[in-house]
């Protein structure tokens, strides 16, 4: 996955965030992110003593709030 920067280059995601970037970037707390995580609904993966949340497992996540969203209808 590529997106644009600021300087108009394009630029690589990153394949996997470290748990305050997640907040960032599904704009939720830190709470609620380790509460995701301890639900099994946010899926992660560590390397050493960090953990990491793969740009696969947001994804996955966002797919399936659309799809509980969908399915309340």
């Amino acid at each position: 996955m590529s997106v644009m920067s600021h300087h108009g280059a394009e630029a690589v995601a990153p394949a996997l965030y470290r748990v305050a970037e997640a907040t960032t970037v599904l704009r939720l707390s830190r709470t609620v992110i380790y509460e995701l995580i301890r639900a099994g609904r946010l899926r992660t993966v560590t390397e050493g003593r960090t953990r990491l949340v793969p740009a696969s497992a947001i994804a996955d996540y966002v797919a399936l709030l659309e799809r509980e969203a969908g399915a309340g209808r």
